[in-house]
């Protein structure tokens, strides 16, 4: 086996927290009752913080708490952006990367390059071969507690529903013919075209494209394991999960 060491350009799934709040307190106030109190409800994922809609900066920033309560949470912050330079020396202590700062130091050093004019197409030339589809990942059997599905392109059908204590991660939407049960993340690359789409609905926690809702109370009754779908609206510039039944008559 080769002892090399190699460093190469990768790309990491994450999430990304956008917070217009800074006050570690704030936070746990604003969050309780999206998360009912409960801690850990991520699985150790990596997250960015994203502070970029802070309208009044203070001059003091509880870094290491804000850094305690995420991961308290269950994230594992590993950057921040939107962050006012004189910050940088209170992140650096953390170890916390400045995205935005890194990506404008990496656009510096590539020199501007002219775009090259487009070459003449020849009358007689095929036409390009159409984009392979994204995968679908068909699941057949019930998904256990414990076990998660991730599929990183595509969507995710399940054929015989998942468990209390499943999760269920695709980049594109999820569908779900039987009980659906546990943490259910559509969109997870970003999508926001994705959606959740459920013959049972009965989940602890539903995502689209980053953006969470939780059913530790329950489920109103016009959607406990009813046919629901879950999907992105936008109001006033900003996105919010619509969940809704499905008429199926």
């Amino acid at each position: 086996m080769s002892e090399e060491v190699r460093f190469e350009s990768g790309r990491f799934e994450g999430i990304v927290v956008r917070s217009p709040l800074v006050s570690p307190a704030r936070l746990a106030d604003v969050l309780h009752k999206r998360f009912a109190g409960t801690e850990s409800y991520f699985s150790g994922e990596p997250a960015v913080l994203d502070f970029s809609e802070v309208r009044d900066w203070p001059e003091q920033v509880d870094w290491s708490g804000l850094v305690a309560f995420f991961r308290r949470l269950g994230l594992q912050p590993i950057g921040v952006r939107g962050v006012p330079e004189s910050f940088d020396a209170a992140l650096k202590r953390l170890h916390l990367a400045i995205l935005d700062e890194a990506a404008l130091r990496l656009a510096a050093t590539r020199p501007a390059e002219p775009e090259p004019a487009p070459a003449p197409t020849p009358p007689s030339q095929a036409p390009a071969s159409p984009r392979p589809c994204a995968p679908t990942t068909f699941i057949d059997r019930p998904v256990r507690a414990g076990q998660q599905i991730y599929a990183p392109e595509g969507d995710v059908v399940l054929m015989a529903g998942s468990n209390p204590g499943a999760e269920i991660i695709a980049a594109g939407s999820i569908h779900c013919w039987g009980p659906l049960r546990g943490r259910v993340l559509a969109g997870a690359n970003g999508n926001l075209q994705a959606r959740i789409l459920a013959t049972h609905f009965g989940p602890e926690l539903v995502s689209i494209a980053g953006v969470y809702q939780t059913f530790e109370n329950g489920l109103p009754s016009p959607i406990a394991n009813r046919p629901v779908q879950v999907k992105l609206q936008a109001i006033q510039g900003q996105s919010h999960l619509l969940i809704e039944p499905i008429d199926t008559i």
